[in-house]
């Protein structure tokens, strides 16, 4: 994968605007800094994350190889995540997102470039 936009496909007909972060630098921003996100940001290769000097909360969901949904947590700002086995890539977005999209874990995701 590679750093850029691209879309989150949740089910069919439903896209979300989504952020690819694959490089070492795009990985360690994330979404420090910002007040919110539009949609959702993937973070890979990652199997733990942190939400250090973050400015929200936010909904974390680990993915497998396949992008199939592991684990869905809510985490609070400047907490610490325990890594995932299994966990290839991460999903993150504002706390609350993923319940209105549907996914928890067991869904299978895409991404369309």
């Amino acid at each position: 994968m590679y750093d850029g936009p691209a879309r989150l496909c949740v089910v069919p007909g439903h896209r979300v605007p989504l952020e690819i972060a694959a490089s070492p630098r795009a990985r360690t921003r994330g979404l420090l800094g910002r007040d919110g996100i539009d949609g959702a940001i993937l973070i890979t290769p990652s199997s733990s994350i942190h939400t250090l000097r973050m400015r929200f909360a936010i909904d974390v969901a680990y993915l497998d190889r396949q992008l199939r949904v592991a684990d869905v947590h809510t985490m609070k700002p400047n907490r610490i995540g325990m890594p995932r086995w299994r966990a290839r890539h991460v999903l993150e977005t504002e706390a609350g997102a993923l319940a209105r999209w549907s996914i928890h874990p067991g869904v299978q995701l895409s991404i369309d470039h």
